[in-house]
Formats: C-alpha cells, structure tokens, sequence
C-alpha cells in the first residue's frame, strides 16, 4: 500500500513538476468533477506571498470564518506564508470570493450550492448565490492548485458547477462501536472537500443510545455504558458540520431495535424484560409497544428535546427489521391487533409509524425510514431510505415517496470504488440522491476511517457529478490524489492501516507483512459477522482490521495484467511483465520473515494458510508469466494444480481475510491453459 501511495504521489509531482521554466499544463485533480470546466491558453494565476483574498458579501460569521479556514488550507498546502491574506478591496486581491445571498447560515435540503469558478493571470474569482456554493468553490479552488518547478500556480479554467442530486449523505453508527467526536469532525472535514452534505447518525440500536436526555436520563445512564455524546458536544458537531454546509440528520431506531431505549424504560416495551445494552450482534425481537398511549407521550416528549439539539428538518425513525414477534406473543398486543383487524405486524407497525409521523410534523419535523416502514398509510412527506433495492424503490414510487438510495453503497460489504462507481442509479422524480452506509458492527473509531475512505471519495462523484462523467481509470486516478489531500488534513485513512501493521509486527518496518497486506482484504461483513461472531467488546486490532477494503494494489495488479495479456504495444508488454514478475517474486520472499515473525506472534498464525497459498500463489505467477512469454502451454497436470491452488486460496481462512488477486491470476491460467 505505501508503495502504490508512494507512486502515485511521485507521478503526481513529475506531471505537476514537468517544466520548470513555465507553468505545466493543467492536471486535473478535481474530485468531484464540476458541471462544466473550460481550460484556456492563459498563463493563469500565480500563487505567492503576495496574493490575498477579497470577501464581498453581506456580514457573515460563518462565511467569514470558513474564508479564514481556506486561507490556512491555501498557506498549508504551498508551505507559502502570505504576508497580507485579506484585503479591503476587489481590486487589490488576487483571489475574490463574492456571494449574492449571505444570509443562509443553516444547510437545507434543496439549498442553492451552484457556483462558479474563473482563473486567469490576473485573478481567481469564486462566485455564488450562497455560502454554500461558496464553501464548494473554495474547495474546488484548492484542489486546481499546481506547482512547477518555479511554485505554486492556478491554472486558467472556467468552471460551472451545480450537484445532480441535492442529498449526498454519509451514514455513521455510533451505536454499536461508539466514535468519539474527533472522527465525526474528521469525517465532516473530508465530506466537505468532496462535497458532500449530509451525514446520517444513527444514533441508538441494541447495543448504545448515544445521546443525552436530559427529559429522560436513564436513556444514557442505563443505555449506553457510559458512551455517548452531551448536549453539548453534539450542538457543538451539528455548528461545525453548518459551517461546512453539511446537515446532521439524526436517527433513532424504533419500533424494534430499540432494547437501549428499554433499558432505562422498561415501561416503552412490549415484553416486561429486563433489557440491557447488548454487545452481541444479534436481531433481537424486543419492540416498543405501539399500543400504549404513554409510547407516544414518551416519544412526544423527547423528539420535543431533540430538535433543540438537531435543527434540521428530517428525523429518521429506522422502522427495519421489526419481526413482530414481541407483539404476536403479547396477549393484550395481539387482541389489539385483532380488534384493529390487522392480520400482519406491518399493519401495527404502519400504525405505530403514521403516528410517531404526526409527533414530528408537531415539532415541525419529517419523518424517514427505512423500507420496511414504507406504508401507503403513511402521510405525505415521509422519505425511504432505500436498502433493498430496484423492487422496494419502485414500490416506494407508486406511492409518490421521495427516496434516498443506499443498497449498493454499504460500506461493510466489499464492494470497491470501481463497482460503487458503476452501481445503477434509478431514475425518477421521487429521486432525493443516496447515502453511502458504514455499519458499526465491526468498526471502532481506529478503523472506521480506513473502511470509509477512499471508496467513499467514488461515492461522492457518483452523486455531484453528471451521469456522463463514467471513466473509471480517470476516477481512479484523480481518487488516489484526492486520498493524499485527505490524509494530509488529518483522516487517518492511511495512518492507522500501517499502526495496526506496526502493531502486529511490534517493528517499525515489516516489508514481508506489508506485502502480504497488500494481497488481501477483509471478508465481506455479513460473512465475518456469521463466522467470527463478533461482539462489541472484541478486539480490532487483527490483520483483517489492518487490511482494506478495494486496496491500491487491486486495481494497479488488475490493470498490469491486463496491460501483459492485451496490449499490442511490446514495450507496455515487457513493462507489464517486468512488473508481474518483481511483485510475483515478493512473494515468493516473504516466506523466512513471516515464518520468524509467526513463531512469537499469535496474530499472523490465525493467517498460516494465507501467508503459504501467498508463496504458492508467486510461484504460480511466475510459471503463468515464463509460459506465457515463451509462447507455451501449462500441463493438463499443472493446470490442475494450480486449479486447486486457486480454489483452496478462495476459501475461508481463520484470520478473515480474502484474496484481492486470485481473477487476474486466474485470467493468466486460461491464457496459458
């Protein structure tokens, strides 16, 4: 993985670097890519102490403070100290940030985020109608920055830039591993530099409520082990995520998934308990009773608190895997349901959800849910987050729903940037945008940010940038870059896979362990949830929690093979083989070290199998390589061989890890087969 980083980032400085007597030409480095971008002849702007920055627009702290915001991220970026960064007059400045309307301060759903963007040898102006398309511009503005071998320059461009879907959200689980609010305020600062502007907390489930009451304080004192997040902090997080135009939209499970509720409540519930905050990662059947007026009393009472702490206009209630079993086992609950005439659970639950509904329109809030919760009964206004996919949103549309689109963007599973990239969208009025999901299961404020990033940087394009901007070399490449700018903002994407490395091989250097890393990812979540059974108090720090999901090297190992079996050019040929066989024969090498750091480390034992099919695998490499370029074929018996090899490398090991390699590898057999 630091290889590949390291790479990327040497061909980065040796585009950017080409000349040294003028400006390079212009490397698009834009994450998400803008509407409409223009690139002229024009020298373009220059970049030195002497450039400063002319805000024109109405009073405005929040603007004010994120031009100061952008003014640091320019001097940190060149290492330029600029000796006067503001300055009274437009005519004076090199940089002019002008904003119509600078009175919105609150992020909304459907806020005007256009801008545009102008760069030539005299000026850079940033244009819009409201802080919110401001604060994209400057982001745009820093990432166009380039340097040559004379500094830093803005390259001449004209760019028109508007989002295609007006929600691009990011779902967080604090309730089953909770995050501390650092990682939310990192997470918010890189939503922003790509333009995101939602991120969706779920903030209560079996395992944690994570937000004080002070209505109801046995939610947390009985609910969440002591983790979770004040009044305080949280207003505090919902400022810095406005100042950055993203909205917090909080969601609080209920009927089912709600046993934290229980546990300081039992009177909510519809079985006598007792109930506690669980560890385990289970469906439990416990559910609120939707039959007691004092539920919606309770509900009425606290949604009243919580949009003192969360101002924006959406609630999400959950409503997913409710199974009814708590209410069918119930005597009073089913001879309710029966006077009721409801034959099915859904039925209740759609009763319990359009009334839970008129509770928020009270407080001036609407209502979202999951699909399971979608009801024709259900008022007008309420929102599907989709899960389920093409079958749920279609029902979701006969009903006139508006619809945030989630199925293929879980996080957990092992989807990589490219097939997130590529996922169909559907299309249609009711079409909100979609959320990419990071599940809590088996996460901790050391991991998540490598489980999010940088796949979700895919996700961001897919829902900012025009249907027709589909090329997913180009994204690869401009999402690598985009991933460095990241890490130097402080996500610690990249930091924390090589500390859990450190960890495991107690040095500060294991190449062998790196190499082996590189190869591998974690199993797909609901596999390792099935075969680890992992609680809230296992250990994360487990090579499967060192290696990511869609690794560098993937995408650079799939393309190099592609580029030895398909090129017509000899010389990309021979490049490409000379690359297949130094990486075959890493790990062929990686043997004598891992068998030595194994004899005292109980961690790589649990990947024996893995670090031996890693050898095997090599050895494989190099024979498919030799053939291939003598122009032989592998013996019926060797092809057997290597058949079985590939197939036992496909299995599930102890350590929960997969293999990133085996297809390309596989398509070298039929090549030589």
């Amino acid at each position: 993985m630091l290889r590949s980083i390291a790479l990327l980032a040497f061909l980065c400085h040796v585009v950017a670097c080409s000349s040294s007597a003028a400006q390079a030409p212009f490397v698009n480095a834009l994450v998400p890519q803008p509407r409409e971008l223009q690139v002229s002849a024009d020298p373009g702007l220059s970049f030195s102490q002497t450039t400063s920055v002319f805000l024109q627009a109405a009073a405005s702290g929040p603007l004010s403070a994120a031009t100061s915001r952008f003014i640091v991220r320019l001097q940190s970026t060149t290492g330029i100290e600029l000796t006067t960064p503001l300055v009274p007059n437009h005519d004076a400045a090199s940089i002019v940030i002008h904003v119509a309307d600078a009175s919105a301060s609150q992020p909304t759903l459907g806020m005007d985020e256009s801008y545009s963007l102008n760069v030539d040898s005299h000026r850079a102006t940033i244009e819009a109608n409201t802080i919110f398309g401001a604060y994209h511009g400057m982001e745009t503005l820093l990432q166009l920055l380039q340097s040559n071998g004379s500094g830093w320059f803005l390259p001449p461009v004209h760019i028109v830039d508007t989002p295609r879907f007006p929600w691009r959200g990011l779902l967080l689980d604090p309730s089953r591993h909770f995050l501390p609010v650092p990682v939310l305020l990192r997470t918010l600062d890189a939503m922003a530099a790509v333009k995101m502007n939602v991120l969706h907390l779920h903030l209560t489930d079996f395992q944690g409520f994570r937000i004080e009451s002070r209505v109801f304080p046995r939610l947390t004192a009985d609910g969440s082990d002591g983790e979770f997040y004040t009044q305080d902090q949280m207003r505090a997080v919902v400022a810095y995520a406005a100042a950055r135009g993203i909205r917090i939209v909080p969601e609080f499970d209920m009927p089912g998934h709600s046993m934290s509720w229980m546990a300081g409540y039992p009177q909510l519930a519809s079985a006598p308990g007792p109930f506690h905050a669980e560890h385990s990662y289970h469906i439990f059947a416990a559910a609120m009773d939707p039959t007691r007026e004092s539920t919606y009393e309770f509900l009425d009472r606290f949604f009243e608190e919580m949009t003192h702490i969360f101002p924006d206009q959406y609630v999400h209630i959950g409503g997913d895997e409710t199974n009814g079993v708590a209410w069918k086992s119930n005597p009073r609950i089913a001879a309710y349901m029966k006077a009721h005439g409801y034959a099915k659970p859904s039925e209740l639950q759609a009763e319990f959800s359009r009334r839970v509904q008129r509770i928020l329109n009270r407080h001036g809030r609407k209502m979202i849910g999951w699909d399971e919760a979608l009801s024709p009964d259900l008022l007008s206004g309420f929102v599907v987050q989709n899960r389920r996919g093409a079958t749920s949103f279609a029902a979701a549309a006969t009903q006139n729903r508006q619809t945030i689109y989630s199925q293929p963007y879980y996080l957990d599973h092992h989807s990589s940037s490219a097939e997130i990239y590529a996922a169909k969208l559907p299309t249609g009025q009711g079409m909100l945008g979609g959320e990419a999901c990071m599940w809590g299961e088996e996460v901790n404020a050391q991991t998540i940010d490598s489980r999010v990033w940088p796949r979700t940087i895919a996700f961001a394009e897919r829902m900012w940038s025009p249907p027709q901007v589909s090329d997913v070399e180009d994204m690869y490449r401009r999402l690598r870059i985009e991933s460095l700018r990241l890490d130097a903002m402080g996500l610690e994407h990249l930091s924390n896979p090589q500390r859990l490395l450190r960890h495991i091989s107690r040095s500060l250097s294991s190449p062998e362990l790196e190499t082996l890393a590189a190869t591998l990812q974690p199993e797909d979540f609901i596999v390792r949830l099935q075969r680890q059974k992992p609680t809230r108090d296992t250990p994360l720090v487990g090579l499967v929690d060192a290696v990511v999901f869609d690794p560098p090297f993937e995408h650079e190992f799939d393309r190099t093979v592609d580029a030895f079996l398909h090129s017509t050019d000899d010389a990309a040929i021979n490049q490409a083989a000379s690359t297949l066989r130094r990486d075959f024969q890493s790990w062929v090498n990686t043997g004598p070290a891992l068998d030595q750091l194994t004899e005292s480390n109980p961690e790589l034992k649990k990947v024996t199998e893995r670090r031996h099919e890693l050898i095997a695998l090599g050895h494989l490499g190099l024979e498919e390589l030799e053939a291939r370029q003598h122009h032989e074929h592998l013996s019926a018996p060797d092809v057997a061989m290597a058949e079985q090899l590939l197939q036992r490398a496909a299995t599930p090991d102890e350590g929960y890890v997969d293999f990133i390699v085996l297809q390309p590898l596989e398509q070298l057999l039929r090549a030589v087969r």
